[in-house]
């Protein structure tokens, strides 16, 4: 079973997972080829896009377990 944490890098679920990229845009993350994509977790990116960050997990742990 696949876990997706928001202490993981957002490089590092969507090189483990690539589906999740789709997840990440979809909640207003359009930045993964961004300098901070690289070392902002995904807690602290879905912070400064001022996402529902419980809501995100969800969505992104329902595609990593597909």
């Amino acid at each position: 079973m696949a876990t997706i944490t928001k202490d993981m890098g957002i490089i590092e679920i969507v090189e483990k997972w690539p589906d999740t990229a789709r997840v990440l845009m979809e909640f207003g993350m359009g930045c993964l080829g961004c300098v901070a994509a690289r070392y902002e977790t995904i807690e602290q990116g879905a912070i400064g896009h001022g996402m529902d960050v419980d809501a995100l997990m969800k969505a992104l742990n329902e595609v990593a377990e597909k």
